[in-house]
C-alpha cells in the first residue's frame, strides 16, 4: 500500500500530464480549423473527459492535504490533565494555558446568560479552528468546555444554592494561537450577532499544583467526592485549597444520561 505522500506525488504527476494533454488537444484542434461538426464534437468530448479527470485529481489532492494537516488535540497531548483515571485523586502540575473565557453569575440551569456564554465560546472556538487551518495549516480540535466556580459564601455549594454561584466558562486554545488570530475569528463570528460575543476574552490562566479526580455521574452528585477531597485527601497530604473550583466537562450533557457524565474536578492547592 502506498503512503499518502506517495499517492499525492503520483497524482501530481498525473495532474501535470493531463493538463499537458488538454493543452495539446486544444492546440491540435486550433491548427485544423475549420472543422466539420462531428470532428469538433470528437475534440470537445476528448477535452471534456480530460477536464473531468483533472477536476477529480485536484479534489483528491485537496482531500489528501486536509487529511495530513497537523492536528492539535489537548485531550491527547495532555492526557495527564484531560484524561485522569476515575475515582483516584491525583496531584498534577498545571502549566499556564490559553483560554477563551466568559464570566457570569447565577444558576447555570436557568440562566440565559450562561447559555449565551456557552454558545459564543463554541462559535468562536470553531472560528479559531477555521482561521488556524487557513492561515497556519494547523487544525486544532475544539477542546472540552471548562468552568471555574466560586461564591461569596462557600456554603452556597454545599446547599446547592446555584443562584449565588459565580462562574467563568472557558475553552482552551493551543499556545500557538495568537491574539491577532483570535481577533480575526471574532470578527468572522460577529456576523452571527450572538449576545455574548463581546464578553469573550482571550487570556492565560495559571493554576500550578492542583489535585484532580474524574467524577462519573450527575453534576449534583459531586458532593461526596468533593468532601473526600477537602476533608481527607488535602489534610492527609498537607495541602490547602488556593483557587477556584475547576470542572472540565468530558461529556456532552445534551447526549449523555446523568449517571454516565464524566467531569474532571480540579482544585489548585499549596502546602
Amino acid at each position: 500500500m502506498l503512503a499518502s505522500g506517495q499517492v499525492a506525488e503520483s497524482l501530481q504527476r498525473r495532474r501535470d500530464a493531463v493538463a499537458g494533454r488538454i493543452k495539446s488537444v486544444r492546440a491540435l484542434r486550433a491548427r485544423q480549423e475549420p472543422l466539420e461538426a462531428f470532428v469538433g464534437a470528437i475534440f470537445d468530448h476528448g477535452v471534456a473527459m480530460l477536464q473531468t479527470e483533472l477536476a477529480w485529481i485536484e479534489n483528491t489532492l485537496r482531500t489528501l492535504k486536509e487529511d495530513t494537516m497537523p492536528t492539535y488535540d489537548i485531550k491527547k497531548q495532555r492526557k495527564d490533565l484531560y484524561a485522569p483515571r476515575p475515582g483516584d485523586f491525583e496531584i498534577v502540575e498545571v502549566p499556564p494555558l490559553e483560554f477563551l473565557m466568559v464570566d457570569g453569575h447565577g444558576d447555570p440551569n436557568t440562566s440565559i446568560a450562561y447559555r449565551e456564554a456557552i454558545e459564543a465560546l463554541y462559535v468562536v472556538s470553531y472560528a479559531v479552528r477555521a482561521v488556524a487551518k487557513a492561515r497556519l495549516g494547523n487544525v486544532p480540535a475544539v477542546a472540552p468546555l471548562e468552568g471555574l466556580w466560586s461564591a461569596d459564601d462557600p456554603e452556597a455549594f454545599r446547599t446547592r444554592d446555584k443562584s449565588a454561584w459565580d462562574w467563568t466558562m472557558m475553552i482552551a486554545q493551543p499556545d500557538w494561537v495568537t491574539v491577532n488570530l483570535v481577533e480575526e475569528a471574532l470578527a468572522g463570528a460577529r456576523k452571527k450577532r450572538l449576545p455574548a460575543l463581546d464578553l469573550i476574552r482571550f487570556e492565560r490562566y495559571s493554576e500550578g499544583r492542583s489535585v484532580q479526580v474524574l467524577h462519573v455521574g450527575s453534576y449534583d452528585d459531586q458532593g461526596p467526592t468533593l468532601d473526600r477531597l477537602r476533608r481527607d485527601f488535602l489534610p492527609a497530604n498537607g495541602l490547602v485549597p488556593t483557587g477556584r473550583h475547576h470542572e472540565i466537562y468530558r461529556s456532552d450533557a445534551r447526549k449523555t444520561e446523568p449517571a454516565r457524565l464524566k467531569t474532571i474536578l480540579r482544585q489548585p492547592v499549596s502546602t
